[in-house]
């Protein structure tokens, strides 16, 4: 039975101060960016987990060519059966988004048809294809790279800004026009190992194994960090925090001086990152190397993370599970899950879910980034970062010349208020509105978000207030660990996790994936088998529990937290103080002593 979770809240905010919503400056498909109105109770939203900081006006920009542009453009071309792609509401800073469903039967039946005259000749040329989307984004790239911004003038510099976002734009169009098609095929896939009996966490096995640009960044991490020990450098990373380390390093000079090079060398390839997806208020590692240094730091503290002998015991597992598989299979069977499977290995969503990051949601806003720094220096903005505060209309009148900086000083004043105040808010906030059913559709909210049935009865039962008193989820990367909660809203302090630490979060992305070689397991709240903590988790053998619901209110830092990674169950010890198995452990450690 359905269970409604009011809207009423988030109707009455006014939203960013000075700012009226209007959907007419940005293309959309089916259904625009909007704030919430009552009549959105009608359907069922899920707070977005991509971006728990909130969204400044300008990161606005995502929702209107990623989400309500590009997911639609791809579902209806492609097309997907059952849905329309995603749309958007706005709660204060925050993203609630949900599926446009296509609910006529016989339109669902045409779009199935349209779906597999397309799909096939996609899979069939898909390395292809990817290589060329994949070297127009690239070019693009290099393009912006090339730019000289100090030189242009204000009129110029929106010309530059209009041109980034258009690369913004397309690189979305790009995402999705892969991502739809390979999750259809992958989707397809898992249904017929399911309807063959077989169990559904070696499906995603299956498919691991394959090296990616994201997996190459955190290989060259672990280069530096041999680079800074062979050095002599341990007890200056060991006493310097990591905001503190590149100063630091620059003033030891010597073999200090000659690592920092190595490291600028480092940063020239894999820097062009931020440190969250798809969001023009965050700076790259270029701009800003702390986290890359705090994970160096962190790094010196365990044995190398020997990457070649964990893809061989990925690549075995996988065999292992694909033979376990076929085993229990006919003749025939056994052919129709052959031509599956080597479909889904040539056109592999695992794969490309971790590696496209590299090239688009790590760093395709950056260049809008720049142009607005260089706009905020240009017209003499009490803060670098001022322009993220203007909405897209309110920036082009600026570049335009029709309004000044000072027309918009206080304004943006009131929105960084609301901005923290909401930012404030998160943990607080219901992970859905509206009317809650009891399953979905969509295969990208059921296999990337976590949106299964569980999930959502775990939504019903936190909203009519009965206690949690255990957390269970999607039993996302196989294995048990043990260790104590490091509890993360955001990435801020990704550098700070130790090694053997339970890592706990609304989820991660593929700017998190350094972590996975220090921690000991992982848990979300939401995600599901192919959201970035269960490809990673199973890359790096890390138990991981996915769509947990409320993991990040129930569990605090420092609880001794058990994840079961393949029953998908999380357990919390001790509250603090040691539990009485850790108390009798201490006790008979003790006596040994004596």
């Amino acid at each position: 039975m359905a269970t409604l979770i009011p809207v009423d809240e988030y109707c009455n905010d006014e939203w960013y101060p000075g700012f009226t919503p209007a959907y007419d400056h940005a293309p959309w498909v089916v259904d625009p960016v909007k704030t919430f109105s009552k009549k959105d109770e009608e359907n069922f939203w899920f707070l977005d987990f991509h971006w728990p900081r909130g969204m400044t006006p300008m990161g606005y920009i995502w929702m209107e060519d990623g989400y309500n542009w590009g997911t639609q453009l791809a579902a209806e071309t492609l097309p997907l059966p059952p849905g329309r792609g995603i749309t958007t509401r706005m709660a204060g800073t925050h993203i609630y988004a949900s599926s446009i469903p296509v609910t006529e039967p016989r339109h669902i039946a045409a779009r199935g048809a349209r779906l597999s005259r397309s799909l096939p000749p996609f899979l069939e040329n898909f390395q292809e294809i990817w290589g060329g989307m994949r070297d127009e984004l690239e070019g693009e790239w290099a393009h912006f790279r090339s730019v000289d911004l100090s030189s242009l003038s204000l009129e110029q510099l929106g010309d530059n800004l209009v041109q980034a976002r258009a690369y913004h734009k397309r690189a979305f169009e790009i995402h999705f026009q892969v991502m739809y098609p390979l999750l259809a095929n992958f989707v397809g896939f898992y249904g017929q190992c399911v309807e063959f009996g077989i169990d559904p966490l070696d499906i995603g096995t299956f498919l691991q194994g394959e090296d990616t640009k994201i997996m190459e960044t955190d290989r060259a991490l672990w280069d530096m960090t041999a680079k800074a020990k062979q050095a002599g450098l341990t007890d200056v990373f060991e006493r310097t925090p990591a905001e503190e380390l590149r100063a630091t390093l620059s003033r030891e000079g010597g073999p200090a001086g000659t690592w920092l090079r190595d490291f600028d060398d480092f940063l020239d390839v894999y820097g062009w990152r931020t440190e969250g997806s798809c969001d023009i208020a965050l700076p790259s590692w270029i701009e800003d190397p702390t986290p890359a240094l705090g994970m160096i730091k962190t790094f010196m503290q365990q044995e190398v993370h020997d990457f070649d002998a964990a893809r061989a015991a990925a690549l075995r597992e996988r065999d292992e599970a694909v033979d376990r598989a076929r085993s229990t299979l006919t003749a025939q069977e056994q052919a129709i899950f052959d031509g599956g499977l080597a479909s889904c290995r040539a056109a592999n969503f695992p794969w490309w879910q971790d590696d496209h990051n590299y090239y688009m949601d790590l760093k395709v806003s950056l260049p809008m980034r720049w142009a607005c720094q260089q706009i905020a220096e240009r017209v003499g903005a009490d803060a670098s970062d001022d322009m993220n505060f203007l909405f897209w209309p309110e920036n082009m009148q600026l570049v335009r010349g029709e309004k000044s900086y000072a027309d918009f000083r206080t304004i943006i004043e009131a929105r960084r208020q609301y901005f923290d105040h909401w930012y404030d808010r998160r943990l607080t906030m219901p992970k859905m509105l509206g009317n809650i059913p009891d399953t979905v559709d969509d295969p990208i909210l059921i296999e990337v978000f976590g949106l299964n049935p569980q999930f959502l009865d775990t939504v019903k039962a936190s909203a009519s207030g009965t206690e949690m008193t255990s957390l269970s989820g999607v039993p996302a990367a196989k294995g048990k660990a043990r260790g104590p909660a490091r509890v993360l809203t955001d990435a801020d302090e990704l550098h700070r996790i130790q090694p053997g630490e339970i890592l706990v979060c609304e989820s991660t992305s593929p700017n998190w994936t350094p972590a996975f070689a220090k921690i000991a397991g992982c848990v979300c709240d939401g995600g599901g088998t192919l959201s970035h903590a269960a490809i990673v988790g199973r890359e790096y053998g890390v138990p991981t529990v996915t769509a947990a619901v409320v993991a990040t209110s129930m569990i605090r830092d420092g609880d001794i937290v058990e994840v079961d990674g393949t029953a998908g169950t999380v357990t919390i010890f001790r509250d603090g103080a040691p539990d009485a198995e850790a108390a009798q452990d201490e006790a008979q450690e003790k006596e040994l002593s004596a």
